[in-house]
Parts: C-alpha cells; sequence; structure tokens
C-alpha cells in the first residue's frame, strides 16, 4: 500500500501538451508527450461463431473484421478451418467429419487449440482489441472449452450464432462459397455438393443451439434466417453493443453500390481544397452524362444520396430524380486551410504540410478534420449502406475514400491515397467474402485532384520536395 506522500506523488497531475499531428491534449513529462494507445474496449473481445457448415459463419466473420478495423478496432479472424487445411493439406471426404472418427476428432481438438492460442498471442502480445474465433463450435463442451480459455486470459465472449433452415439459402452458399474451397478444388460440382450435405449431417447430431435458459448468462446474438429474425442477450460493453447494431443492419440481397464524385467545380480547376463552389462547365457534362449512364443502367429502385454541398446537389439535380442530402457526406473539413492551393499551405503553414504527409490518416487540419474524424463521422452513412439495395452516392474525394476503404478492406495508410478521379462511376457489387469493383469512366476530362504521398515527409524539407506530387491546375 503507497503512502500519503508516494500517493500524492503518483497521482499528481501531469502538464498537457497539444499533440501537433492530431490537435488533441496529451500528458508529458520532462517535455515529452506520454503516447499512449487509445483502446476502444475495455478488455480483449474473444467473438466466438456458432453454427452448422454452410450457415454463413466466415460470411459474418469476414464482414465484422472489416467493419471493426475500419472504425479503428484492431480485429483479426481465426478460422479454423484454415488451420485444419494447414493441417492436413489433402482433404479425402466427409468421413473426416463423421462423430465416430477418432482420429479427424483428434486433429480438429489441435487445430482449435492452435488458433485459440494465436489469438491468445494477438489479443495479450500484439496489442489485438477484438478477435474473431470462426468455426462451427456446435457443442456446449467446445463453447464451455473456450470460455474457460478467455476467462483465464482476461478476455470477454460474446457468441454469433447463425441459424438457418431454408434450403435455398443453403444451397445458395454451398454454391457460392464451398464450391471454391481448397477442399473441392478436384471435383466436380455434384460430387462437392453431395460430399459437402454429407459432412452437415455428420454435425447435427451433435448440435447444441444456444439455448435461452442453459445459456443464459452467456453474451450472444442468435441470428435466424439470414436476419429475418434475432435474439440477443446480456450485452455487457460498448463493443458488443455495435457488434449487435451492425449484425442486425447487414443482408445477403443482391444488389449495386455506386460511388461517384460531384462533376468537377471551379475549384478543382483552380487547384482549391474544400470550399463550397458550383460546377465548371465541365462538371455539368459529367451530370448529363451520369444521367444517361444510370438510365441505361435499368437499375430497379434506384436511391440516390449527396451531401449538403453545392456541387454535389447540382450534380444530383441533372440525374432527373429524388434524391436525399446527408451532412455526414459532406467534404472533410480543412479548417484554416479552407480553399487554399497546396502551394499555399505550404508557404503558410509548411508544419502542417509536412505532418500531414507524415501520417494523412491521423493529422488534424487546424480547426478542421482528420481522415480518422471523418471514418467516424460516415459510420451511420455505412450502417444505412448495409441496409439499402441499390444506391447511388454522389460525394467528395476523402469521403469517397473512406467508403471505398470500407467495401475493399483498405488499411488506415492506404485509405488516404486511394485513386478517386473526377467523373468516374465505381460500381459495387458485394460477394461472398468481398467486393467486386468496375471503374466506368464517363468520357468528360477533368483536372487530377490526386496527390501522392512525396518521398520528403521531413519538417526541415525544401519547398520543391514539399510540392513534388502536387497535381498540375490552373
Amino acid at each position: 500500500m503507497l503512502d500519503n506522500e508516494e500517493f500524492m506523488l503518483e497521482s499528481s497531475p501531469r502538464e498537457l501538451t497539444q499533440n501537433p499531428l492530431r490537435k488533441i491534449w496529451m500528458p508529458c513529462k520532462n517535455g515529452h508527450i506520454a503516447h499512449r494507445r487509445v483502446c476502444m474496449t475495455n478488455c480483449p473481445t474473444l467473438i466466438v461463431t456458432v453454427g452448422l457448415p454452410a450457415r454463413g459463419k466466415t460470411y459474418i466473420s469476414k464482414k465484422l473484421t472489416r467493419y471493426l478495423n475500419w472504425i479503428g478496432v484492431p480485429t483479426k479472424e481465426f478460422n479454423v478451418g484454415q488451420y485444419r487445411r494447414e493441417c492436413l493439406k489433402i482433404y479425402k471426404s466427409f468421413e473426416f467429419f463423421r462423430p465416430d472418427n477418432e482420429e479427424g476428432l483428434k486433429i480438429r481438438r489441435q487445430c482449435a487449440m492452435a488458433a485459440l492460442n494465436d489469438v491468445r498471442q494477438y489479443l495479450s502480445v500484439e496489442g489485438g482489441q477484438v478477435a474473431v474465433f470462426d468455426a462451427t463450435n456446435t457443442t456446449r463442451e467446445r463453447r464451455g472449452t473456450i470460455v474457460k480459455f478467455a476467462e483465464q486470459n482476461g478476455f470477454k465472449v460474446f457468441f454469433v450464432e447463425s441459424v438457418c433452415e431454408d434450403p435455398d439459402v443453403i444451397a445458395q452458399n454451398i454454391v457460392q462459397v464451398k464450391l471454391d474451397s481448397p477442399d473441392y478444388i478436384h471435383c466436380n460440382t455434384e460430387e462437392a455438393i453431395e460430399d459437402f450435405m454429407k459432412r452437415i449431417k455428420c454435425y447435427e447430431s451433435s448440435y447444441q443451439p444456444l439455448d435461452e435458459v442453459l445459456d443464459r448468462d452467456l453474451s450472444y446474438i442468435k441470428i435466424m434466417d439470414v436476419g429475418r429474425r434475432y435474439l440477443v442477450n446480456r450485452v455487457l460493453d460498448h463493443i458488443q453493443s455495435r457488434i449487435v447494431y451492425y449484425l442486425m443492419n447487414i443482408h445477403i440481397t443482391p444488389r449495386s453500390i455506386y460511388l461517384c464524385r460531384h462533376g468537377e467545380s471551379d475549384l478543382n480547376i483552380k487547384g482549391r481544397i474544400g470550399g463550397d463552389s458550383g460546377l465548371s462547365a465541365r462538371g455539368e457534362e459529367f451530370a448529363k452524362r451520369l444521367r444517361k449512364f444510370i438510365q441505361d443502367q435499368n437499375i430497379k429502385d434506384l436511391k440516390v444520396w449527396t451531401s449538403q454541398m453545392k456541387r454535389t446537389i447540382q450534380t444530383a439535380e441533372c440525374l432527373g430524380v429524388p434524391y436525399e442530402q446527408w451532412k455526414s457526406l459532406n467534404e472533410i473539413d480543412a479548417g484554416v486551410c479552407e480553399e487554399m492551393m497546396y502551394e499555399e499551405i505550404q508557404e503558410h503553414y509548411p508544419l502542417e504540410f509536412a505532418l500531414r504527409d507524415q501520417d494523412k490518416y491521423r493529422y488534424r487540419y487546424p480547426k478542421g478534420e482528420s481522415y480518422e474524424d471523418l471514418v467516424q463521422r460516415l459510420e451511420p452513412v455505412i450502417m444505412e449502406l448495409e441496409r439499402q439495395e441499390n444506391i447511388l452516392v454522389v460525394c467528395h474525394q476523402a469521403v469517397m475514400r473512406c467508403l471505398l476503404a470500407y467495401f475493399l478492406d483498405k488499411t488506415a495508410d492506404e485509405l488516404p491515397y486511394l485513386k478517386c478521379p473526377l467523373h468516374t462511376v465505381l460500381k459495387l457489387t458485394p460477394m461472398a467474402y468481398g467486393c467486386k469493383v468496375e471503374s466506368v469512366y464517363l468520357g468528360v476530362d477533368s483536372v487530377n485532384t490526386h496527390r501522392d504521398r512525396p518521398e520528403n515527409v521531413n519538417v526541415q524539407r525544401s519547398t520543391d520536395d514539399a510540392l513534388q506530387t502536387v497535381p498540375a491546375h490552373f
């Protein structure tokens, strides 16, 4: 126990200084900022999938991992089937999964434990905050082993069970996903489907679903028939609440998401960032071409979203269809640098210009925003995009980069440098475990607004080095 003098020394407040990159106040000691990682979970969380094969567990695991990483929660997926493939190398048949196959049971148990050991390493040593343990976990005994493992390591556990009895959905999942599995690389379609159906049968006899009474002390969400109904039990913290909210918004209905920027603006031509200018003559021509493109696509029940800025609204006005304005879709706020050219920012704020190049994702403009802020602002947009079917989003360069990074699973370092040129439409079609992207240039010239990261990001660099990658403008 500390005596009073030691306690006073230990608890005396430190001086604060503002972090120049993120513009947030942080404690400092002897002139040095105390760098401390921000944790969005009060202790590491282990998400555990439950369900028979072909119930969408890996689909859920991958989407959840992508979402949590996008909002800034370090998350990694651990697929036990992958561990089994690495251990076995060659898959022969469903016989491996028979409940009376002692050798098969032993190997599967070893693979599960190997995955859990990697989970421990990730959450306890590597700084991960959430691990997704993707496996069938169909017995109460296996789930008990996982809960015990979590308790021993100080992890919270949240179960995600997918229950589906619709034979059409199961068959569709097998055809879309399982036939491409390495297990069936040397099989024809009929053989693969027959074998996989027998594999499901092997699990059915021992499957013990999560039970409202027997499992009342566990934290879980049960998703029934691909989101037709949900059962949520004992949500304990903020991160579990966000997981539940996200899983209750996703769906598997086939659809396409169209992303594009507004037409070229007057400030784009002048090389000035931000602002709220109107379209240039070429920007207006793009808007007309966009209308024809959308008509030619013949999209059923298309919804159109814009920001509340003049250039996106002008673009949408040319479409001749109703549209919805979202303040959340407004361009990143450049603060004191609004409507400035990069050359002017270098002249007046050379330190800020260099800091942004050092960490473009986390850098916050003075009195403005960072890409990190923008991601948080766009989370409600992503939730609503997940709920919708066919949609066109007319937005801005930084906003489009954030949305694209979510769908394409890009890292925070990659996000600010994604290429989103003017007068080009990106058609995103969500697939089983990813997203197909088609880029369509509508044939109207425009300025280039993309600036790559320069080689020299040192604060002492020359003006020429700082402006090395600034695109040409009038």
